[in-house]
């Protein structure tokens, strides 16, 4: 069995794959703090996953990408570009060979142009979080409703103009005082990501845009897509685990 694993800020993503039949047997999210205090064992040559501990089979192949790739050493892993990961995760999910990945993690944005199977262009936004998750998990708790929620709002969406993830929550909570609804608020959130990732994806649009990360679970920054650019949109069934399975995917196919 082939083992993906995305050593995100957030979480860490793992999944199981076949590599015969490139069926995935087994996948999972871990808090990022987590996984390492529970399923990992320092060694001299670095830090061994305990496959036992996690109810996993032993693998023959390990890959690993992720935020913690260069950070982390992962005994018996093959580390990848996350660019890489992600680009073979989305083909692999749609069957597609020309689309441009839009990939919103924990902590960085990714856009990637893929032609003909191949990545030809990319841009990242990795200065500065507020066109990620972290950001939606802050505004989250300053609206005081869950991510999974806030992440569904996209109707009548207030104008949040501060640029900057720590003043956004300033200005969060003045327009609050103005007497904005939630539902206006935390649409608001969701267009000021769309506004930020906008330029990216301008820059390197596709008639298709597979949308990944944890972000695309919810439902307005696809809507905001769809609707301003004209795009389709698609999200693979997995999106949150889409850089494990990149990793998976290039063992197997090696």
């Amino acid at each position: 069995m082939q083992c993906g694993i995305d050593l995100g800020s957030r979480s860490v993503k793992l999944v199981i794959m076949n590599p015969g039949t490139k069926q995935l047997t087994a996948a999972n999210v871990y808090e990022t703090a987590r996984f390492y205090r529970e399923y990992g064992q320092r060694t001299d040559k670095g830090l061994a996953v305990d496959f036992g501990a996690l109810g996993l089979p032993a693998v023959t192949g390990l890959t690993a990408t992720g935020y913690g790739r260069n950070t982390i050493a992962i005994v018996g892993a093959t580390i990848i570009p996350e660019l890489k990961a992600h680009m073979l995760g989305a083909s692999y999910q749609t069957g597609l060979t020309d689309f441009t990945l839009l990939d919103l993690g924990g902590q960085d944005s990714k856009v990637i142009k893929v032609r003909k199977g191949r990545m030809v262009d990319f841009q990242t936004n990795d200065k500065c979080a507020a066109s990620t998750g972290r950001y939606l998990e802050n505004m989250a708790a300053v609206l005081d409703i869950s991510l999974a929620e806030l992440a569904d709002y996209s109707e009548n969406p207030v104008e949040l103009s501060a640029t900057c993830a720590i003043f956004g929550e300033s200005e969060l909570i003045g327009r609050m005082v103005e007497g904005y609804t939630t539902a206006e608020l935390a649409a608001g959130v969701n267009y000021s990501i769309y506004k930020r990732i906008k330029p990216m994806l301008s820059a390197l649009k596709s008639d298709k845009i597979v949308f990944t990360g944890g972000v695309a679970l919810g439902s307005a920054i696809k809507t905001f897509i769809t609707r301003e650019m004209g795009a389709e949109v698609i999200v693979p069934e997995h999106p949150q685990l889409n850089g494990a399975i990149g990793c998976a995917v290039y063992k197997a196919d090696k």
